[in-house]
């Protein structure tokens, strides 16, 4: 049934009435009004599109369609990592933080109009099947993926637990698609894994940061220092996508008595701070190696750069994902909401790490084991690969057993030690580090 001229006007008014609601910001410095003459006259050609289309288009077309349509092209083509999300999918993004979904456990952006993988998730259905990070995926199922947003991408990938979704894959190296069909299961957010490399060298793997991951490091460390003198401990980042700002502050405060953690700096005053670190009841003076790849990004990056500025660790590894930027998430009136790019962070040194990541201390790639040796390495996708990325305004030149444990835990120590020549070499300089402690030097008179 053809829409009716009278119920036109009346959409178009209300229409221009949200539209100019959203001149003005409301933050907590304030209201910072937006409108300019420019903006006004930008938003009449708005409006007149969106009477043409409700007028004239060959089928009626819900109002709220067009204009979350609209708002998806409108902050699309901010950065990367701002979205829209209607109240389904913001309530889907809570759960993500704080508990559990059904799907295949990757994570994922767009680069060039095409989803690609910035990590996948340690032990679930995709790392199991092979997945790496960079690997572009060009279908789900029969459906190209070419300008799908990351919200639809999602919704198509998860399903119920025991179903299989069809993966189309362009990696570099591979001379055509790759195809790989993934069984769907629950993806439980447990962060933190930890077990004993040796009697006295203690091994964390943080895969994400969500809401309990500072509760489950903590107990983690407890049982890895529980009657014993912990002469070392391996923090392992690598391929960790990062997650929520709060956990990595507190993260890294569990390593730290003093100094900066991480300082944010935005447009409004309410989004500059400066998160300093508090005195541990329980101190932890062992050396850390801190692991990192192409895959550490976001809050990880901030554990990694808090810990190297402050002289508590060592960085060990290869060049981070350098995502330097901070996501609010702003809910709207309606449920839906608005994951906005708010800051920019920066480590204790006051280095912005936008682009350029974490350069570590000792560059040391990864090479896989003999069996997987004719494979090529993957190569990492970063935040400077990334379409309509916020450039750096400092741009720098980055790229300078226990006998307790359970049996299952110590055939994972075993394994990772023969397997892993990063691992190897952490334990390596940890076992070497009191003896290289103790020399004292003098200088020439």
């Amino acid at each position: 049934m053809p829409v009716t001229r009278k119920k036109n006007v009346i959409n178009i008014i209300l229409i221009s009435a949200f539209i100019c609601g959203v001149l003005f910001l409301h933050g907590n410095g304030g209201i910072v009004k937006a409108g300019t003459d420019e903006t006004y006259k930008n938003i009449e050609i708005f409006v007149e599109v969106l009477r043409q289309v409700e007028e004239n288009y060959v089928e009626p077309i819900d109002p709220q369609t067009l204009i979350y349509g609209a708002i998806k092209g409108m902050v699309v083509n901010l950065d990367p990592h701002s979205s829209f999300m209607t109240k389904d999918e913001h309530n889907e993004l809570m759960l993500e933080t704080t508990g559990s979904f059904t799907g295949i456990g990757i994570e994922i952006t767009t680069k060039d109009g095409v989803l690609t993988v910035v990590s996948p998730i340690e032990g679930t259905p995709a790392y199991e099947a092979g997945i790496q990070s960079g690997d572009k995926i060009i279908k789900i199922e029969d459906e190209s993926t070419k300008d799908m947003s990351m919200i639809d991408a999602v919704k198509k990938i998860r399903g119920p637990k025991g179903t299989k979704v069809r993966l189309t894959i362009a990696r570099e190296g591979e001379t055509k698609p790759l195809e790989f069909s993934i069984v769907r299961d629950v993806i439980p957010l447990i962060s933190v894994r930890n077990f004993l490399l040796a009697p006295d060298v203690g091994y964390v793997r943080i895969t994400n940061f969500q809401s309990k991951t500072t509760k489950d490091l903590a107990s983690a460390l407890e049982q890895l220092e529980k009657g014993r003198d912990l002469k070392g401990l391996i923090l392992d980042l690598r391929n960790n996508p990062g997650g929520l700002l709060s956990q990595a502050e507190e993260v890294s405060d569990l390593f730290l008595d003093s100094g900066i953690i991480v300082s944010t700096k935005g447009r409004i005053s309410s989004q500059d701070r400066k998160t300093v670190a508090n005195q541990n009841g329980k101190p932890r003076d062992y050396p850390i190696v801190v692991l990192v790849n192409g895959g550490s990004a976001s809050a990880a990056e901030i554990v990694a750069g808090a810990l190297q500025d402050n002289g508590r660790a060592l960085i060990l590894g290869s060049r981070t994902f350098g995502k330097g930027s901070v996501q609010t998430i702003l809910p709207l009136s309606d449920g839906s909401a608005l994951r906005l790019t708010t800051a920019r962070y920066y480590t204790p040194s006051g280095k912005s790490i936008q682009l350029s990541g974490i350069t570590p201390d000792i560059e040391y790639q990864y090479v896989p084991p003999d069996e997987d040796r004719e494979k090529k390495p993957p190569r990492f996708m970063r935040e400077e690969d990334l379409e309509h990325h916020m450039q750096n305004e400092h741009i720098i030149d980055a790229e300078k057993k226990n006998k307790n444990m359970a049996d299952e835990d110590s055939k994972l120590g075993e394994e990772l030690i023969q397997k892993d020549n990063q691992v190897r070499y952490a334990i390596q300089l940890l076992q070497t580090w009191r003896v290289f402690s103790k020399i004292k030097t003098h200088s020439a008179e």
